[in-house]
């Protein structure tokens, strides 16, 4: 099998480094440029990136030489993207532009109806929105992105409980890991002893972007769905694995048995299934009272799982219960790579077939 050509983008930073940990021996890309800062360019990557994850930077990085992210110095086929924001607004459309597929950790394009924010097991079908992207801005490549790493466990618990019993209102308050501040992140004089109740901008992203991939989409662009959504979100002193308390409220009741049984049945739908990022199990339910915890859980499934505990009954709504998720592998590159491997199994990338 030829493997697809790919690039990161932003490849130094936390983001990127996943990315470039997550790609070592991918059995269907392969990346041959990697980006960064003024500072860095025609550089080895081992020379300007200062290495944060476990585990050795693999050999094949070290010498590849940091490059601008513009498409006339990177041109392939696929790229991941970890660039922040601001940045990702102006970079990401000129390699569209350029015919490259971009697979977005940034959060500049999530909002619009023509592009896809996917999460494969929960809604795959969404890519379909992609031509329509494409043919509105004349593009030969297109952007799609993963959500906000807090959003993404969460969603996958209400996919599978809004299928069973449908949704009215949600609540939720988030314990979220210190990497996904990026690096440096959060200073330590003021995370330590303490818990931080505001992370700028997450809050609207938590109420909203469960909304966008729970919804439906017509070919065209993609309807948000009817239920809302409260959140609190909170940055805590752990190093990876964002914790949600969820309280839920259903369009049909339902106790906590029958709660558990739907998390527990949950499947990945059949065009997400078999690709080499696909979670085992989509869904982990844990029955012990106190787990999930995110030391002890967040690499289930290689972190691609997403792990529920604590499921009862709730006095004011229908159920509540807690979500763990690895917030920098499938809340972000791993979720990007995923996403990846779906637009190639359905044609919008060229190359390497399941």
């Amino acid at each position: 099998m030829n493997k697809i050509p790919v690039a990161v983008l932003a490849a130094t930073g936390s983001v990127g480094q996943r990315f470039v940990q997550l790609l070592d021996n991918h059995p269907w890309f392969e990346v041959v440029a990697l980006t960064g800062s003024d500072r860095g360019y025609g550089k080895p990557y081992g020379e300007v990136c200062r290495w944060i994850l476990p585990g050795e930077m693999p050999a094949w990085a070290r010498s590849l030489p940091v490059l601008a992210s513009t498409p006339e110095e990177v041109q392939v086929p696929l790229a991941f993207s970890g660039l922040p924001t601001d940045v990702a607004k102006e970079v990401e459309p000129a390699f569209a532009r350029a015919g490259t597929a971009v697979c977005s950790n940034a959060s500049a394009f999530r909002p619009e109806p023509d592009v896809p924010l996917l999460i494969p097991e929960v809604n795959p079908e969404h890519a379909h929105v992609i031509p329509a992207q494409q043919k509105r801005l004349g593009w030969s490549g297109f952007i799609a992105t993963n959500p906000n790493c807090t959003s993404t466990g969460m969603t996958v618990a209400l996919k599978a409980l809004k299928d069973a019993f449908g949704l009215r209102r949600v609540f939720a308050v988030s314990m979220q890991a210190l990497s996904g501040a990026g690096y440096p992140g959060v200073a330590s004089m003021d995370i330590i002893d303490n818990v931080i109740p505001y992370i700028g901008g997450e809050e609207d992203k938590v109420e909203t972007e469960p909304l966008k991939m729970l919804g439906t989409q017509d070919g065209t662009r993609i309807h948000n769905a009817d239920f809302v959504i409260s959140a609190h979100t909170n940055r805590v002193a752990v190093s990876d694995g964002h914790t949600v308390c969820l309280t839920v409220e259903f369009e049909r009741r339902a106790g906590p048995e029958e709660v558990s049984a739907a998390l527990a049945g949950y499947r990945v739908p059949d065009l997400a299934c078999g690709l080499p990022s696909t979670p085992q199990p989509a869904i982990m339910l844990r029955s012990e009272e106190n787990r999930p915890q995110p030391r002890l859980d967040r690499m289930t499934g290689s972190g691609m799982t997403t792990v529920v505990g604590r499921v009862r009954a709730d006095r004011l709504f229908d159920a509540r219960m807690v979500v763990l998720s690895h917030n920098t592998i499938r809340g972000a590159a791993g979720g990007s790579i995923y996403n990846a491997e779906l637009l190639v199994k359905l044609g919008y990338i060229q190359g390497a077939r399941p």
